[in-house]
């Protein structure tokens, strides 16, 4: 569980989380779930060489998919397992297909089929296997926090992918960073229905996706969407029980825990969304 940020503004939310990201990625390393789940990966995946061995193991497979955020996906055993068995060097076949960028990041992780052919991706590498931990406490984070503020969600992922994206087309495939880049662009949602070249070329009038190598152009789109957003969809007002469980996330007779909220003021003018 992490702390509750329902009814604040997502800019102060944001602050609020990431004053305290480290804090609550422990706590949730510590939740009984999550501690268990973990443990079942680190136990087996070294025994698993082959993607039908991985999707028999429903302990395990659940884990690795949640650490690709494709949790809606768990029970499409037969695709994921035809995804992982794919030749990455065939442009037909099934991974390269897919215009979601999570399957070709599960794929390229997993390693079972590589240009050479079909190989033993060797799963014993403890380096390896706690990238894969820390991308599933990661993933619980940020859907934890997307499932209370979905515009903080949203500023989330685009932290988490901007430095992967080298064109439109990266952003274009991925909902939510296309929704991240519409609204900051100040782009019609009717967009969404023109051809994807089209699209694109509406985006690079409005932003040299080079710069996005910039802090502070990342600074400002996230200043912008945060502020547009809130005015689109306002939070609701914050309960006085709610903001308790700021401060008291564990729940209602739980022990009190203080937290200290390192928060950043916000330096922001209405007139810069325009510019």
């Amino acid at each position: 569980m992490v702390i509750s940020i329902g009814g604040l503004g997502s800019q102060i939310a944001l602050n609020i989380i990431d004053s305290t990201r480290q804090r609550q990625i422990i706590s949730l390393r510590e939740q009984p779930e999550h501690e268990r789940a973990a443990s079942a990966f680190r136990e087996r995946i070294a025994s698993i060489s082959t993607p039908a061995e991985l999707v028999k193991d429903f302990e395990v497979y659940s884990f690795v998919m949640k650490a690709f955020d494709l949790e809606e996906q768990i029970f499409g055993k037969g695709m994921i397992r035809k995804v992982l068995e794919s030749d990455p060097s065939d442009e037909t076949s099934l991974v390269n297909r897919l215009t979601d960028p999570r399957f070709g990041e599960l794929h390229a992780a997993m390693g079972f089929t590589t240009e050479d052919g079909p190989t033993d991706p060797g799963f014993d590498n403890p380096v390896w296997v706690e990238q894969i931990v820390e991308r599933y406490f990661n993933r619980v984070f940020v859907n934890d926090n997307a499932a209370q503020n979905d515009t903080v969600g949203n500023v989330l992922h685009f932290r988490e992918e901007v430095a992967d994206i080298d064109n439109w087309y990266d952003v274009l495939k991925d909902t939510r960073l296309t929704d991240f880049f519409q609204v900051a662009l100040g782009l019609p949602k009717e967009l969404a229905g023109l051809e994807v070249d089209a699209q694109k070329l509406r985006y690079e009038e409005k932003l040299n996706i080079a710069d996005l190598k910039d802090p502070k152009v990342r600074e400002d789109l996230e200043a912008k969407y945060i502020a547009i957003s809130d005015v689109l969809n306002p939070p609701q007002t914050l309960s006085g029980s709610r903001l308790a469980s700021l401060f008291n996330p564990v729940g209602i007779g739980a022990q009190f825990v203080p937290l200290t909220l390192e928060i950043s003021p916000v330096t922001f003018s209405a007139s810069s969304l325009y510019r």
